[in-house]
């Protein structure tokens, strides 16, 4: 395992190095979303009993922080790596397409939990915490990091220049992510995007997450999970297979 530790310390120290970029800006940009978004709606949004709306916001900014953070850590090291021409000092070695997605999901992973948890204690400030199942917290948030990193190295896969790695980010990620019940409950949405949402897999990782905070949740965690599963499993298996085959970075 000496080639997949040395991957993934070279993946972590990758963004560490640049922490008020990587680490503190979305930190900054999620405090941001929350003042703005709590000043205008807190008098005229209850979502769930007993729970004020501020309350409401920090776990869907917490797991969009996880989410977008996970997917840029392992979409831009591939594609800077393909761009400055580095990538073949990583497919020199004898590493397993395992030990590749290991390594590069992993560092995903961790960025995303920092990230989010770095947001969490930012949004405490603002809202004192409410835990009503944590175990829900860290299944979801791991989870869902992992689906997001898993995505972020299949857009760095297929991605060849950095416009295309962002349109992958811009044209998915970003409607996916704030069409998951981030700043509301579908129950709020009209009948036909209530279903659309339910399409969403990511509305099911927010959703989740949330129920661990307040034990309310529009979906049971229990269905949400085994989606998020599920689409874990078919996105690894489509990440290890590009891998396997070397498409777009091998030939």
């Amino acid at each position: 395992m000496t080639g997949f530790q040395t991957l993934l310390y070279k993946e972590m120290l990758r963004f560490w190095k640049v922490a008020v970029q990587t680490v503190a800006a979305p930190v900054l940009t999620a405090m941001l979303y929350l003042l703005v978004f709590s000043q205008a709606l807190a008098d005229h949004v209850q979502v769930y009993p007993g729970v004020p709306y501020v309350n409401f916001l920090v776990p869907g900014l917490v797991m969009m922080s996880v989410l977008q953070n996970a997917f840029a850590n392992a979409s831009s090291s591939l594609i800077q790596s393909k761009v400055t021409g580095n990538l073949v000092f990583v497919l020199l070695p004898p590493l397993s397409p395992l030990e590749l997605f290991g390594a590069y999901v992993l560092a995903a992973v961790v960025r995303g939990l920092m990230v989010g948890f770095g947001v969490f204690l930012v949004t405490a400030l603002f809202a004192p915490p409410m835990f009503a199942a944590p175990g829900w917290i860290l299944v979801f948030a791991v989870l869902g990091s992992a689906i997001l990193g898993t995505m972020g190295l299949i857009g760095g896969i297929w991605a060849e220049k950095f416009d295309q790695i962002a349109m992958f980010q811009n044209f998915l990620i970003m409607p996916a992510t704030f069409l998951a019940g981030v700043f509301y409950s579908v129950h709020s949405l009209p009948a036909f995007w209530q279903t659309v949402s339910h399409l969403n897999p990511f509305f099911y990782m927010v959703d989740g997450f949330r129920y661990g905070f307040f034990g309310h949740s529009d979906v049971s965690p229990v269905v949400s999970l085994a989606i998020v599963v599920a689409t874990l499993a078919v996105v690894a298996g489509v990440a290890l297979r590009m891998l396997h085959t070397g498409w777009r970075i091998r030939h």
